[in-house]
């Protein structure tokens, strides 16, 4: 088996939606839609389900780069969220669409934070603004890698020119 610093990422073909880009701001951008499960009982929506969002648009954001995610498990490296900020400035409301953006903000050692703005279409409403920060773990040995395997380097970078 090669060990992980030297494995190189599969490529993995990836249908691409048009929907789904990168924009001349450094920011991806993931369309959303409210439907009656991602709200609470007074058809707001659930905080939990912004949380879900934010994971949808960054694995997007790889996807749309010719990266699953997928390939960083094959690779013996998990990226858990150590730390995470929300602000909620509006409500969202069932049947409203908002556009879910992310930005990979900075990378120190094996420590990525990603930004996150949702917004509504017309970008005239800002519903949540939010960080997240994940760290590099060896998945079999459960212990947060010391430097990030090459390949997964290359990947971040490759993301950084967003």
């Amino acid at each position: 088996m090669v060990p992980p610093e030297q494995q190189e990422l599969p490529t993995t073909a990836i249908a691409r939606s048009p929907a789904l880009h990168a924009t001349s701001e450094p920011w991806f951008e993931y369309p959303v839609t409210v439907y009656p499960h991602h709200t609470d009982y007074a058809g707001i929506v659930w905080h939990g389900t912004y949380l879900t969002w934010m994971e949808e648009a960054r694995v997007a954001c790889l996807d749309s780069i010719g990266i699953n995610f997928a390939d960083f498990v094959q690779m013996g490296c998990d990226l858990p969220v150590v730390e995470l900020s929300t602000r909620y400035h509006n409500a969202l409301k069932m049947g409203m669409a908002a556009i879910v953006k992310t930005r990979m903000n900075d990378i120190q050692g094996v420590r990525m934070e990603w930004e996150y703005r949702i917004e509504s279409p017309d970008r005239k409403t800002l519903y949540l603004s939010g960080r997240v920060t994940l760290v590099s773990v060896d998945r079999e040995k459960g212990k947060i890698m010391r430097q990030l395997p090459p390949a997964v380097e290359e990947v971040f970078k490759k993301i950084r020119g967003i």
